[in-house]
Order: C-alpha cells, then structure tokens, then sequence
C-alpha cells in the first residue's frame, strides 16, 4: 500500500488492479487528510507511511491544499477492463481535480507533445482554402481540354 500511494502521489494518477485501487484508496485518503491538517506531529504519522522527501513535500505543499475545502473522496476509480495476459481487472487510479490542473497547463501555452507543426499547418485556414480552391480550378480545366480534343 505504501509504494501504490507514494507513486499516486507522485504522478497523480497509476494504472493498476481493480483490487489493488479499491484497497490503496481509503490508504492514500487517510494520508491526504492527515497532510490536509498540518503540524510537525501529522508530518511525521504520514512520513511514516511515504518515504520519500520529494513526494511527502509534494503532497503536504500542493496535494493537500487543493482539497482544503473538500470533506473527502479525494481519488477516482476508472474500470479499464481486463488486462491482456491473465484478464485481471485493471484500473486507473486519479487524484480529484488533477485533470484541471492538467488543462490549465495546457491552456497556459506549454507544449504538451513534441511534435513540430508543418508549414500547413501555421498557415491560417483562409490561405489554405484559397490554395485548394485553385489547383481545383486547374485540374477542372485540363479535364475539359482532354474532352474536346477527344
């Protein structure tokens, strides 16, 4: 249970069985709500369980916080079906409100895939249609030519 709440900690979401998420969940719920209520003594009942420095700070200085004004439920469960090589039950484990934060890097101008846009692609849509438009025009011409020649 320790290493499934310290990985969700530390990457806010873990694939994982069906069984191993519904039982890491009240685990890492009660980990969160002892970091929701601070102190010295409440750091070190959750650094028992987290032995990383990085993920407990993380989790005491960002995780934390962002639940302040909820009473609980602070992970969601998604079934993905079964895995492929014994058909145990998978699924997707996920800090709440994580996916907001996640848009608002996107929103925020981060890259977010590292693909490189051609040059179709940073042209505005006006240029390309007008671009389609006449090679339309020229294909349509050569047809008729071939039509009356014939």
């Amino acid at each position: 249970m320790r290493n499934l709440a310290q990985s969700l900690f530390e990457r806010d979401r873990i694939h994982t069985t069906l069984m191993k998420a519904k039982a890491v969940r009240p685990f890492a719920e009660r980990l969160i709500t002892l970091s929701k209520k601070g102190g010295l003594h409440r750091r070190r009942l959750v650094a028992r369980q987290i032995a990383d420095r990085k993920v407990l700070r993380k989790l005491f200085d960002t995780i934390s916080p962002r639940y302040m004004d909820r009473p609980g439920g602070y992970l969601r469960i998604l079934k993905l079906g079964p895995r492929k090589g014994d058909n145990a039950e998978m699924a997707l484990v996920e800090l709440v409100g994580m996916e907001a934060s996640k848009t608002e890097e996107k929103d925020s101008g981060k890259k977010v895939s590292g693909k490189k846009k051609s040059a179709k692609e940073d042209k505005p849509a006006a240029s390309r249609k007008t671009k389609a438009g006449t090679t339309k025009k020229k294909t349509a011409k050569k047809k008729t030519v071939k039509k009356a020649g014939s």
